[in-house]
């Protein structure tokens, strides 16, 4: 037990949730510990290296192990996508969450689900990166839709050949020599719609599964990547399922829905769960208990995941070096996290959005009138909190980009401005500077109602201005009058380091 009373101190906050008790004796007593992360985009530590970290998830789990043989280590989606390394180019290819893999190979892990994040990546990608893989996938309701048909997600590589399954089934074995099976099935939810990819329906999938892998097993668990409400509504379907391992949301929650225990830890490693299964192979019973465990710079990491991890973290460096002089430089403190949370960039104002947009002005010695840019450039998926380094800056914004000031009529910035409205919930939501709507819905640009037959003078990213998430947003309409891009030195031409250079000195 000295390992657990190591992770104790270093500062565990545990809730215990029990679905069976009983009186037991060790020799019928198989017990099982499951090491859970989800929504892990960083390889590395963030907030200037005081939280998370996959070389600090290996230690602790290499140290549970030691003590407790039947340990395993599970990952509940979204890992592939988005990450700023994961835009860097190595031999000419972006690496799309090569690294990811490559350290979570080092870690041992054992098993993943998708996420809706992984879907992000092309087809040929993501086929690599799951031929790279070592570890085990598993899915009830997502699958390859190929030339030949609708199958399975397939893994090749030298050590191994086969696909990614409904759910995988695992032996644990005590010391007086019993053994146990039990099974572990997924469900993604459909969030993210791509050609090569069809989804079967969540419930009706996660049951499925969970009566096949009931057939072979002595209990089943979940690992999904679902939101709260449809892991709730899976507990409700499925009332004898023990345990839901989940994801998606990004901050740590514990519920129970009749038997079910329902567990996510926060995103980026910030904390994991460490579940406690032990089963009475002569009554039946599995009593569950779920720890939440805060992974902090207070915690040592395993040397053969960091070195990996400072392989990887050479190549970004380096790649950052180009464009900033200290990526790891603590430039903010936000007391009061900033927002880059996908589903909030694309449908309010955030105060991250609002910051860049800001940003884009004052870079411009405040000539501009306004700014805006898309929400979905924002590729963070994830909250800054605490001290925050230019190169947090650069994972908010991994695609860069260049700062344009855009000369166009006040009709063209009403019609830009109500399509971005329109479009909450996409990428094309623009997140905006001193636009603001009325009670009466005019559009204000500061506190004047816009004159659509004047000239404004509009800092925007230069993707906007490609009409790709707004179609008539380009330099071939005739109400855009004038567009002055920045030269290559000029600091507008990188809008990461844009904000980095509003940060330092007009925040």
């Amino acid at each position: 037990m000295k390992k657990i009373l190591i992770i104790s101190l270093l500062g565990v906050f545990a809730i215990g949730c029990k679905t069976q008790q009983a009186t037991v004796s060790e020799s019928d007593t198989i017990t099982m510990k499951i090491v859970q992360i989800n929504d892990v985009y960083e390889i590395d530590a963030i907030n200037a290296g005081k939280n998370g970290g996959l070389a600090r998830v290996a230690y602790i789990r290499d140290s549970i192990k030691n003590d407790y043989p039947n340990t395993y280590y599970f990952l509940a989606g979204d890992f592939l996508n988005p990450s700023l390394l994961g835009t860097i180019k190595v031999d000419g290819e972006r690496l799309e969450g090569k690294q990811m893999v490559e350290v979570l190979n080092a870690s041992d892990l054992d098993l993943v689900t998708f996420g809706n994040h992984e879907f992000d990546l092309k087809e040929k990608d993501l086929l690599k990166r799951l031929n790279e893989s070592n570890f085990k996938w598993t899915t009830a309701n997502a699958l390859h839709v190929t030339e030949s048909g609708k199958h399975p997600f397939r893994m090749e590589n030298e050590n191994r050949s086969d696909s990614a399954s409904d759910y995988e089934i695992y032996t644990a074995t005590n010391s007086s020599g019993n053994s146990i099976k039990f099974g572990v099935f997924s469900v993604v939810l459909p969030s993210n719609p791509k050609d090569y990819v069809f989804y079967g329906d969540i419930y009706d999938e996660a049951e499925r599964a969970y009566y096949d892998a009931s057939k072979v097993s002595d209990f089943v668990i979940g690992l999904t990547h679902v939101a709260i409400e449809e892991d709730k509504e899976i507990a409700k379907r499925i009332p004898n399922l023990p345990l839901i391992m989940g994801g998606h949301e990004h901050n740590n929650m514990l519920h129970k829905v009749g038997k079910t225990v329902i567990a996510k830890a926060d995103a980026n490693a910030v904390s994991l769960y460490v579940h406690t299964l032990k089963y009475n192979t002569k009554t039946k019973n599995l009593n569950v208990d779920s720890e939440l465990v805060m992974v902090t710079d207070k915690q040592k990491s395993s040397p053969k995941v960091q070195k990996v991890v400072d392989k990887w973290n050479k190549v970004l460096d380096d790649n950052l070096s180009t464009l900033v002089q200290n990526p790891n430089e603590v430039i903010y403190n936000a007391v009061v996290p900033l927002d880059g949370t996908d589903t909030a960039s694309r449908s309010e104002q955030t105060n991250l959005g609002v910051m860049i947009a800001q940003s884009m002005v004052y870079v411009y010695d405040d000539k501009p009138q306004a700014a805006i840019l898309n929400g979905g450039g924002i590729r963070i998926d994830d909250h800054l909190e605490g001290d925050v380094t230019s190169k947090d800056i650069f994972r908010v914004l991994p695609f860069g980009g260049s700062v344009f000031k855009v000369d166009m009529t006040g009709e063209l910035l009403e019609k830009v401005l109500d399509y971005g409205e329109n479009a909450v919930g996409t990428g094309a939501y623009l997140q905006r500077y001193n636009l603001v709507k009325n009670a009466n819905g005019k559009w204000l640009i500061g506190n004047q109602p816009i004159d659509k037959n004047k000239v404004y003078n509009i800092a925007m990213n230069d993707f906007l201005m490609m009409g790709l998430d707004v179609p008539f947003l380009n330099a071939d309409n005739p109400a855009v009058k004038k567009i002055d891009k920045p030269n290559e030195g000029e600091i507008a031409h990188d809008i990461r380091r844009t904000i980095i250079h509003y940060i330092k000195n007009g925040l």
